[in-house]
């Protein structure tokens, strides 16, 4: 109402305006509003500067206050400095156009092709075999029995690096091959996780789009002697497999085997059924069939007839000893629902999918490489285009799993809130604590193309981590609400240091602002500290009267009194301010926050591993390996701009480290 008969920069504009701000933070709401902005923007135009510098709001300390506020709010404080780099970044386009730098040496822009080698050559990874420009199809085959983890994106690194370094694509391929063990919230969060992550494949699939053809396969091994259908106990086969002796089934008749086969499949409706995949049973088949169809399904299972050269090429391979590659599930599949009673292994299916997708190279964890001479097996066996195999290396961390059985044990006993936990391994879970893409790359790079395993720590990856934030993360203070105590803070002349404000940058190394823009400290009569900063200790002596301290980003100040309980605890200092004071002198440099109503409460989470042995054996008992607790809450008490932070931004608390904002600032929670 006033704006509509006095200009905004009239005494009674900033009259009103003061008085409103005199007992809120912003001007419309518990936040930064439009209302703000068009306020902020009105005052620029009117007074021809920044408010939070105008001599003209020095008597409105309130409006002042909120002026300079605004300009610790994100949006506000890289406006001015990404506005000058931009008309910097336009003049420097100019002048090189018109010199002829871009591009080439002649001012020629890079093909896409040259651009990707430029940008690929620093990973410095070996090529792959038979890799042709254009012609390289890699794929990601995940199961959706669980959420990715930091193994799971060293493959899709891998995959989408060979992808893009010969300039060819990467597949995403769910292997949904166990319906006991997938669930659609698995696919959709592997899904989620890939766009988080910038990988975006070229075709998406799924393992049970081949159902049909996987079967027509298997029956081809059976009919040509190259698989048979086994009833002998898990038991049995293990125990054989170790004395290398044969099943006694080995050597059954294809056309049993078959009719076997056909009713593990489909039970009752393997007569109907069989004619699909070019099978005829008769009725002798058929009756046996339909005599043993529960047990054609619980105790039987196709195996893959490994013939003798294979075997003695590759002398104590245990994984060629007639491999399991069919086995009955009645639990209903995602997809194809109860179509089919029993699906195919990963040893059958991968190969048989990958050549029929066009699948050039295939990257494979090592811990698997007994596994690639049955991978190749399969190729000649079936008449498929082979498909090579690039091994590299697993990533193992200590006190970390990465069995999605056991990160399963920690969501389904509550012990962890769900699969984003901080303290997984998951993608979800290291991107919530806060690492950052580049940064995760950077870290893959640095593994290089060794395949060795080692034990990684966990040290080492967030290191990583800190060369991306550091230069971007704004500084603040924050003090623990439970262990802070004040500081009764008079000027020089010896009153109470007046309540204002000191506009600082929110980074130090960019002193002008010009980048990150500015925040604002509140100064004031009392400010809160951390008691340990002043108690005494073996590291920290005790403060004293007479000794100089330094607040940090404010002043030099002098301790006049120091105010203890009867059992010799500080529970509260004296100090002077001394405006010219020397910041080199005294030892003690703590971070504080002024005792205000607008300051932030902040809930600070700092977590330990999850368990408590180093590297965890196969028996171990995940009871009695948990460590408890592994996560800490701190309440914290911090500077009023910390509530402008958005969600997902970061930040640095002054003598703490460096933050991640996982929620921000509600002012109708406490």
């Amino acid at each position: 109402e006033i704006a509509q008969t006095h200009p905004v920069t009239a005494p009674a504009t900033l009259a009103v305006l003061d008085a409103h701000l005199e007992h809120h933070t912003f001007l419309a709401g518990a936040q930064l509003s439009l209302a703000d902005v068009g306020v902020w923007a009105a005052l620029v135009r009117g007074l021809g500067e920044d408010p939070a510098v105008s001599s003209a709001l020095t008597s409105y300390k309130h409006l002042a206050r909120w002026a300079a506020m605004l300009k610790s709010v994100n949006g506000f404080a890289m406006t001015s400095g990404r506005y000058k780099k931009h008309i910097a970044a336009s003049a420097a386009s100019t002048a090189n156009k018109s010199t002829g730098k871009a591009g080439d040496a002649k001012g020629k822009p890079k093909s896409a092709s040259e651009a990707s080698k430029a940008a690929k050559d620093k990973f410095k990874l070996p090529p792959l075999k038979g890799g042709k420009e254009g012609q390289v199809v890699t794929r990601f085959p995940p199961e959706p029995s669980g959420h990715l983890h930091i193994g799971h994106f060293k493959a899709l690194f891998l995959n989408k690096y060979y992808a893009e370094r010969y300039q060819g694509r990467m597949l995403l391929r769910f292997d949904d091959t166990n319906p006991s063990n997938e669930k659609e919230e698995f696919e959709h969060g592997i899904i989620e996780d890939l766009k988080r992550l910038g990988i975006e494949p070229a075709a998406v699939s799924y393992t049970s789009d081949h159902f049909e053809l996987i079967i027509k396969y298997a029956v081809k091994l059976i009919k040509e002697g190259n698989a048979y259908m086994d009833d002998s106990t898990q038991e049995t086969m293990s125990t054989q497999r170790r004395a290398g002796e044969e099943s006694v089934r080995r050597d059954e008749k294809p056309a049993d085997s078959i009719a076997c086969f056909m009713g593990m499949l489909f039970g009752e409706e393997a007569g109907k059924r069989c004619k699909a995949y070019g099978v005829e049973l008769d009725e002798k088949q058929l009756k046996y069939v339909a005599d043993n169809t529960k047990s054609l399904l619980e105790d039987w299972c196709l195996r893959a007839k490994i013939d003798q050269d294979t075997r003695n090429k590759h002398k104590g391979n245990k994984a060629l000893f007639d491999p399991v590659i069919f086995r009955g599930n009645t639990t209903p599949h995602a997809r194809t629902k109860t179509k089919y009673r029993a699906y195919p292994t990963y040893d059958l299916a991968c190969p048989i999918v990958d050549s029929h997708e066009g699948v050039t190279h295939a990257m494979r964890d090592n811990q698997y490489r007994d596994r690639s001479p049955l991978y190749q097996w399969f190729f000649p066996k079936l008449g498929l285009r082979p498909v090579e195999i690039q091994d590299f290396s697993r990533l193992n961390f200590v006190y970390t799993l990465m069995s999605k059985r056991k990160l399963k044990w920690f969501v389904e006993t509550n012990r962890v809130p769900g699969w984003d936990d901080p303290r997984f391994p998951t993608v979800k879970g290291i991107l919530r604590r806060g690492m950052q893409l580049n940064a995760l790359e950077d870290f893959m790079v640095a593994q290089g193309g060794s395949k060795n395993a080692v034990e990684l720590e966990w040290d080492k990856f967030w290191n990583f981590n800190k060369k991306y934030i550091d230069p971007v993360a704004p500084r603040f203070m924050a003090v623990a609400r439970d262990s802070s105590i004040p500081i009764n803070v008079v000027g020089p002349d010896g009153k109470p240091f007046p309540e204002s404000h000191k506009t600082v940058p929110l980074l130090p190394k960019d002193k002008d602002g010009s980048q990150f823009g500015f925040k604002s400290l509140f100064l004031g009569p009392k400010v809160l500290i951390e008691q340990e900063d002043v108690q005494g200790s073996e590291a920290v002596p005790r403060i004293k009267v007479g000794e100089k301290f330094v607040l940090l980003n404010w002043g030099v100040f002098e301790c006049t009194k120091v105010h203890t309980d009867d059992k010799d605890e500080v529970t509260a200092l004296d100090a002077t301010f001394e405006p010219e004071g020397d910041f080199k002198t005294p030892e003690k440099k703590i971070h504080w926050v002024t005792e205000s109503p607008h300051n932030t409460q902040i809930n600070m989470y700092e977590f330990d591993h999850l368990v408590s042995k180093p590297k965890l054996e196969e028996n171990d008992k995940m009871e009695d390996v948990v460590r408890d607790p592994s996560v800490g809450v701190t309440e914290l008490i911090g500077e009023p701009g910390i509530r402008n932070l958005p969600e997902n931004s970061f930040l640095q608390l002054l003598r703490r480290g460096y933050m991640r904002v996982d929620l921000p600032y509600r002012p109708d929670k406490a």
